[in-house]
């Protein structure tokens, strides 16, 4: 559909379709444009709620998305910048009304009040004939209030008047313009980290996953050896009736945890149960997570049996009042939102394995019928009642994992890693997630998420997550938003936002179309910055966006000036003729890395082996597309080799074979790794399989079961990761330009 032009040059339809928020079109990460066909259009929008079968039916939808502002009299959530003094909001007020008075409840539960005369106020715009309104003035109403950052409730009455009582209400949200950045962590922009794949993690004679237990080791001598952070996949509870759908990235909830990844062993009443006969897993290089799941889940059901054994409910143990804690929300700010999402999250993991039967076959949640269509349908209470102890047991399997990962987060601190833990917020959930079924309205179905064109995939790509609903962001006052980025900096002192773009707009394709009849749909971006600026400084966590792939241009300043770091890697980051750029050209708000868990590995890179990968699987359209691939790397390391020699980290007389090139040599590994450690980016990020010589990389987009995805073990135990010979020297060579800050090392 390259550069079709829209089919019927619909007048009402373009103009229903700006005012939705879909745009006309797009263009691929090569500056081609397309244009969204009129079927295209109509797929979104109906998504969205609207109605476009008839001329008269998008008049109607146009007229309803440009009154929708004045169909009340203040927006369900304002958004006030904490630099920008005593707030203000704007009001759109019916004939009839004059006197008005406020109310504000802060955060803290204190409260001020206001009035104010309609007169007064000075007047912004006018509608004459609102349905159900009649004729409207909008106001600007300024509180006269000191409001610190934070969540805030305004109220507003008519003063006493003849109808009496509440008005309008919305949420005042205060918020800064920056996010917390490592300068303010550390006073310090020359700091570096080791990023893992948790599940990938093992000890000699291990038959599972890696687990929180093995995170602490990996941690601590990580920090010990100098890094200041750990970057983590995603630890996001995934779908424990279809164990081997593992992408971390397509998550059934990103506010919850994935219990797969609790040391059974190290929960204190682990002594007490019967662990011995356990299935074994088996030590193979690649993991079978459907054993790992059986296995995992008879262990947690065997503890948590001891656990009530030992700590009765009602009993007043210190660990039975920790766990009740827990599922009250702990106390915290919006702990009863909390204790709500929890309970609702484990009901649905109970409601669904019971669903599934033994042979944990996937059911969809909509398959249950309409008596468990969302957590407070009848079929749903009712099974709440009956099965009562099985949903205390997965909420009982988050305190676990949340104590297990505080556990680790801690020890990491103890140790010297200086950021803490940097945990990965996927880009959404699956149509038939937990966070679906909880809020079947905050999110789109009949569309998913993908990404048109790029140079992962030139068809574009189609993530299969459902979108979250613009309309309803704003509408619960993004409690959506709040809940994820809450959940996820908790036990971090970073977190890395994936395809962050979306915080401006996504990549919506109607269900059963190909990648590239898409095109993008906008977020309320300024206000979720906004938000997400709030969050981070709150839990005094640095925020990384990744921003790969294309890009809307002006995107990366604005976030540079939120203070949000870029994500730099190396193979993407070149100029015009391809040359590989300077490291001193990278924006000092960024992390620099090599790859990522979707590229090939320093080594695979260097030997080409994702490009043998593409053409085992046919993912090269000929022969001639292969060896054009094949050559383009030959050049590329050509390119690689004069940027090492430019930047001052190769010897310009080494020589090096680029046409059949050996094995990565050592020299060569550390080199790489020194040009990134000299860059400019505040962080820098060694990722172990690249450290540790691997050749494949962890996940191949655009493949399902033609490649191991998300199921490689390292290959060597976690309690000997820091002395491996290979990965001595990379964080030796990091270590010695970046400074050593660990507990066991000097300054340099």
């Amino acid at each position: 559909m390259e550069n079709n032009a829209a089919d019927g040059g619909d007048a009402v339809l373009d103009a229903l379709t700006a005012a939705a928020g879909v745009a006309p079109g797009f263009h691929d990460i090569w500056g081609r444009e397309y244009a969204a066909s009129d079927e295209t259009k109509c797929a979104l929008l109906q998504a969205l709620g609207y109605r476009v079968d008839t001329e008269d039916d998008r008049r109607a939808a146009l007229e309803f998305a440009n009154n929708r502002p004045w169909s009340r009299l203040i927006d369900p959530v304002v958004i006030i910048a904490s630099e920008a003094g005593p707030p203000a909001v704007d009001i759109a007020v019916a004939d009839g009304r004059d006197g008005l008075n406020w109310t504000i409840r802060t955060e803290d539960g204190s409260e001020l009040h206001g009035q104010a005369s309609r007169a007064a106020l000075p007047v912004l715009d006018r509608r004459p004939d609102i349905p159900g309104r009649g004729a409207v003035t909008r106001y600007r109403l300024d509180l006269h209030a000191t409001l610190p950052e934070g969540y805030h409730q305004l109220v507003i009455d008519d003063g006493g008047g003849p109808d009496g009582g509440a008005w309008g209400e919305t949420t005042l949200i205060v918020a800064p313009p920056r996010c917390w950045t490592p300068q303010d962590t550390t006073g310090d922009a020359r700091l570096w980290g080791v990023s893992c794949q948790l599940y990938s993690l093992m000890e000699d004679g291990d038959d599972g996953i890696g687990t929180f237990s093995h995170l602490k080791r990996f941690a601590t001598d990580m920090a010990r050896a100098g890094a200041d952070t750990i970057g983590l996949n995603p630890l996001h509870s995934l779908y424990p009736v279809e164990p081997a759908a593992a992408s971390p990235y397509s998550p059934s909830s990103r506010d919850f945890l994935n219990p797969m990844y609790i040391d059974i062993h190290a929960i204190p009443e682990a002594g007490a149960a019967d662990l011995a006969q356990l299935p074994v897993v088996g030590a193979d290089d690649l993991i079978d997570y459907d054993v790992v799941a059986r296995r995992a889940w008879r262990g947690l059901e065997a503890v948590f049996a001891a656990f009530r054994r030992l700590h009765p409910e009602g009993g007043g143990s210190e660990r039975e009042a920790a766990f009740k804690a827990f599922r009250d929300g702990g106390g915290e700010a919006g702990a009863e939102l909390q204790a709500r999402a929890l309970h609702d999250f484990a009901l649905f993991m109970a409601i669904q394995e019971s669903k599934a039967g033994d042979d944990l076959s996937s059911m969809p949640w909509w398959a249950w019928g309409e008596a468990f269509a969302h957590p407070e349908a009848p079929g749903s209470r009712a099974f709440a009642e009956t099965h009562a102890e099985r949903v205390h047991f997965h909420q009982w399997c988050q305190f676990i994992a949340d104590e297990q990962l505080g556990d680790a987060a801690n020890a990491a601190d103890a140790a010297g890693l200086r950021l803490g833990l940097y945990r990965d917020l996927a880009i959404g959930v699956g149509p038939a997630s937990a966070a679906a079924w909880a809020d079947p309205q905050a999110l789109v179905r009949g569309v998913s998420v993908g990404a048109p064109p790029d140079l992962l995939n030139r068809k574009g790509q189609d993530w299969g997550l459902a979108p979250l609903d613009p309309l309803y962001l704003r509408e619960t006052a993004f409690k959506p938003l709040i809940q994820g980025l809450r959940a996820n900096m908790r036990h971090a002192g970073a977190i890395r936002i994936d395809h962050v773009m979306g915080l401006m707009h996504l990549y919506w394709i109607p269900a059963g179309r190909p990648a590239d009849e898409g095109t993008y749909v906008s977020y309320p971006f300024e206000e979720m910055l906004r938000i997400l600026a709030l969050e981070s400084r709150r839990h005094k966590a640095i925020v990384i966006g990744e921003d790969l792939g294309t890009v809307p241009e002006g995107f990366r300043d604005r976030m540079t000036a939120a203070g949000v770091l870029s994500y730099k890697v190396m193979p993407f980051e070149r100029v015009g003729d391809g040359l590989f750029k300077r490291g001193t050209s990278y924006s000092p708000l960024s992390v620099c890395t090599f790859g990522t868990h979707d590229l090939p590995t320093v080594d695979g890179w260097w030997s080409g082996r994702d490009v043998a990968w593409r053409s085992h699987i046919g993912h090269h359209g000929s022969e001639e597309d292969r060896d054009a691939d094949a050559r383009s790397r030959s050049v590329d390391r050509q390119r690689l080799i004069d940027a090492l020699v430019d930047a001052g980290v190769w010897p310009p007389d080494r020589a090096v074979d680029i046409e059949t090139p050996e094995p990565m040599s050592q020299p060569l590994r550390e080199a790489i790794h020194a040009f990134l450690a000299r860059a400019d980016s505040c962080l820098m990020v060694v990722q172990i399989e690249d450290a540790l010589a691997l050749v494949d990389q962890m996940n191949l987009p655009g493949t399902t079961v033609e490649h191991p995805n998300w199921r490689r073990r390292l290959p060597r135990a976690v309690s000997n990761l820091a002395e491996v010979p290979s990965v001595r020297g990379v964080l030796d060579t990091v270590a010695s330009i970046r400074g050593r800050h660990g507990v066991g090392g000097e300054n340099a």
